[in-house]
């Protein structure tokens, strides 16, 4: 592979990332999330009823109650875990029970709970605090661990890769609840072991190749990257994959936005966290070691 070419390939990527961003951004601000009950406060049950039971009958039966929405998630067969606005007082949890009980004489409630909408704002704000100090922990980390010209593209590359999640949330409507949250946490600490990875042979080259210029430098460092980065992201997509089918709806939202974020963390490595160091000026003279004579001479002065 040529390094002109493949030069062009990565500027290629990176104008697909800028693109793919700005379109995020613009799904954010007019669609928003559809945030879960975890977020806007609701009732939650699981009900045992009859191994014929489907999932319709159950929304159908419940589709009067609280304030209209109604997800209904099959655990298993004959067991439902119900989450609806509004809360389970005593009037709403004796018409909840009726209804059901009008549908099969045997249902049985296992466990029931309710969380307020001041409640589920605060979790709302909690989870966007801790996505926050994530941010701002691996920023500490990338500056002292990197010259900061490396680093502001292994952190752009994050950012990229944390709002495109997020925009694909917000385009489709899927639900955004805590599961979500945890994977948007979980795709950071992803992104950042991968964009380490590069940046480190990056900086190792330009120890080692003072004199090549930074994009057959960067061309390099992907390549001899390039297996491990597929292996790794390879058996990961697999499993995910696997937890996306087979996991049913409850992992659902889960599995796409951890699908989701490996894609677009692998691709933003590659692309932003190199491209980004490059048009910021990096060189190997901002890597190079002062010789100690040098050293001793300016403390002299």
């Amino acid at each position: 592979m040529k390094t002109l070419n493949f030069t062009r390939f990565r500027h290629l990527m990176t104008l697909i990332s800028v693109v793919a961003l700005l379109l995020s951004v613009l799904a954010i601000s007019t669609r928003g999330f559809n945030l879960g009950l975890d977020f806007t406060g609701g009732a939650f049950a699981e009900v045992a009823m009859a191994t014929d039971t489907r999932i319709d009958e159950v929304e159908t039966a419940l589709a009067h109650l609280g304030d209209g929405s109604i997800s209904v998630v099959a655990t298993e067969p004959g067991r439902f875990l119900i989450r609806m606005g509004g809360t389970l007082d005593a009037h709403t949890l004796a018409d909840f029970n009726q209804s059901l009980l009008q549908l099969d004489p045997t249902m049985q409630v296992l466990d029931r709970d309710s969380v307020s909408p001041q409640v589920g704002q605060e979790l709302f704000e909690q989870g966007g605090l801790a996505l926050l100090i994530a941010m701002l922990c691996i920023l500490g980390y990338l500056s002292l661990r990197f010259e900061w010209r490396l680093a502001a593209g292994a952190l752009v590359a994050l950012v990229h890769d944390v709002v495109l999640v997020l925009g694909v949330f917000a385009l489709t409507g899927m639900e955004f609840n805590l599961t979500v949250l945890a994977a948007v946490l979980a795709v950071l600490g992803y992104s950042l072991n991968d964009s380490i990875i590069i940046a480190d042979r990056i900086r190792e080259l330009l120890l080692a190749r003072p004199k090549s210029r930074l994009t057959e430098v960067n061309d390099a460092a992907i390549v001899q990257t390039f297996s491990r980065t597929m292996v790794t992201s390879g058996t990961t997509l697999i499993t995910v994959g696997a937890l996306w089918l087979l996991g049913g709806a409850p992992l659902e939202g889960f599995a796409v936005a951890m699908f989701v974020g490996i894609v677009t963390g692998t691709f933003s490595s590659v692309s932003v966290g190199t491209v980004l160091p490059e048009l910021l000026g990096l060189s190997p003279a901002h890597y190079r070691k002062t010789p100690e004579s040098e050293l001793l001479a300016e403390k002299a002065k």
